[in-house]
């Protein structure tokens, strides 16, 4: 009998796969970084045929390290980027454009033209997104119009939409040769094509992006006892293994953490910030700027809804003050510097680079720093960095309350920048609630993995995933509710300076 399961995840700035045993913990990893190809301000392009080259490369790495095999192997999960979107040809395999990530602006102005056409409103009925230039639909509708001979593939059947986790369970299966063309809802619900009721494609909303419907993969479940198909012997795991887990990463991450009760919520803290509260099996709409979005779906079970907040630069920020102003030399000398500091001087840096994302949805705000005084120094700005990673996740809670009632009792974190313990610490005071991270931090892949074993049985149940799970650290607040009130007021303030720079009016 398989003794592991493997997971595929596929992220914005790397590949990873690792192996895990039924007690979750880890194996074997192995990761590969990706180009970030930007041809243009406000483009960001992935490389697919690059994508699969390092999946390959870090499924043999990481079996050849664990010295297994396929068969010990009960089956391989995938987590990806989600809103990632490439279009290929079914016959050749060739991309017919890079991937366009989802922190693209290309389509900035397509979401405009919907909004402002009343069509906006139908989408969020729908499928529980505004228009908005991370989604799927407007980069189709791009790439439609933008490259030549793609409209016409789509037409005949030739070309095939997919985010990443199609393109690669399309490749592990057999890409030319037999590869199935498939998502599950989570991706797909991310896409402004997809029915939140049905788990089905919507041909009204096809038609506002004048995209074919056969371009689209069939929507299977999260987690499939059916399985996606098996892997093809000269593929990267050198023999048959089942595929039977497929999330977005955000999503895998609920997973991996274990989030099954309503009420529960993980923060993912990467190259942005998402933070997922889960609502149960009836979507709620949000009316606060939030999205409505699919958690998961076990096998035929019905699916379980969750609220987003999605937010667009928080590690990235970090990374800013290293690669383009040179403040600080790695990552980590951010926590070093805040420390030289009690607070950020009255400092606050909004990351608005590309617009905020949830709850405020305005293309048109850029970063801006204020508060700035002859004292204030690159200690304070790295403070205010950290701060701002934790102001943009109280305005998704605040949200989340307002929604629907649910006052969090603490917040479970993973991701890169939980390993920053300052910026914890500041996160748990300016929620003023517990801030928890799990003993295995790559919680994405682990919940890929989850999601596949469950669909074959290496686990019977959610509840042997909740006793997986174990706390590595818990921080506890320290402010009192004035200091937290005071600069969470400064914050909002600081938004309002950011809005309105850029022209993305569609006219």
């Amino acid at each position: 009998m398989a003794e592991f399961v493997g997971a595929v995840d596929q992220g914005t700035t790397n590949t990873r796969f690792m192996i895990f045993d039924h007690g979750g913990n880890e194996v074997a990893s192995h990761h590969l970084e990706h180009e970030q190809i930007m041809p243009r301000p406000g483009w960001v392009e992935h490389d697919p045929a690059e994508i699969w080259a390092r999946t390959r490369a870090v499924i043999e790495t990481g079996l050849r390290r664990a010295r297994l095999r396929a068969c010990d192997l009960a089956a391989v999960g995938i987590a990806n980027q989600r809103e990632t979107t490439l279009v290929w040809n079914r016959r050749t395999g060739r991309p017919y454009y890079n991937a366009i990530v989802w922190q693209d602006t290309r389509t900035d102005r397509i979401a405009a033209v919907l909004e402002r056409d009343g069509r906006g409103d139908i989408i969020r009925k729908v499928t529980g997104l505004p228009p908005a230039a991370c989604f799927s639909g407007g980069k189709v509708q791009w790439i439609l119009e933008n490259v030549d001979g793609v409209r016409r593939a789509a037409e005949t059947g030739d070309a095939l939409f997919g985010t990443i986790d199609s393109w690669l369970l399309w490749q592990l299966t057999g890409g030319p040769d037999g590869g199935v063309h498939i998502t599950d809802p989570t991706n797909a619900s991310r896409t402004m094509l997809m029915d939140l009721a049905t788990l089905d494609w919507d041909e009204e909303l096809l038609s506002f992006f004048a995209i074919p419907r056969p371009m689209l993969p069939e929507i299977r479940p999260s987690a499939d006892p059916r399985s996606y198909g098996t892997t093809r012997p000269r593929g990267p795991f050198g023999g048959p293994v089942l595929l039977a887990g497929d999330l977005g990463d955000q999503q895998a991450a609920v997973v991996g953490q274990a989030c099954f009760g309503v009420g529960e919520a993980k923060g993912t803290y990467g190259t942005g910030s998402f933070l997922l509260l889960n609502v149960g099996t009836e979507p709620i709409r949000s009316d606060h700027g939030l999205l409505s979005t699919v958690c998961y779906q076990f096998g035929d079970a019905p699916p379980v809804y969750a609220l987003e907040g999605s937010i667009a630069v928080t590690g990235s920020a970090v990374q800013w003050l290293r690669d383009q102003l040179g403040v600080i030399s790695g990552a980590a000398q951010s926590e070093t510097a805040a420390r030289e500091v009690d607070d950020a001087g009255g400092v606050y840096f909004v990351p608005a680079f590309s617009g905020l994302f949830s709850p405020h949805w305005r293309p048109d705000a850029r970063g801006a720093i204020v508060g700035l005084s002859r004292s204030s120094s690159h200690a304070h700005l790295a403070r205010a960095t950290l701060e701002a990673i934790c102001y943009q996740t109280r305005d998704v809670v605040e949200a989340m309350r307002q929604d629907c009632g649910v006052v969090l009792g603490a917040l479970r974190v993973d991701g890169g920048v939980t390993a920053n313990e300052l910026c914890m610490q500041i996160q748990a005071d300016i929620l003023g609630i517990p801030v928890s991270r799990p003993f295995v931090s790559e919680t994405t892949a682990l919940g890929a993995g989850y999601a596949a074993g469950l669909a074959v049985a290496f686990w019977g149940s959610a509840d042997e995933l909740r006793q997986n799970w174990q706390e590595d650290r818990r921080w506890q607040p320290q402010w009192d509710d004035r200091r937290r009130a005071h600069g969470y007021a400064g914050w909002k303030k600081a938004v309002n300076r950011s809005l309105g720079w850029a022209d993305v009016d569609g006219r």
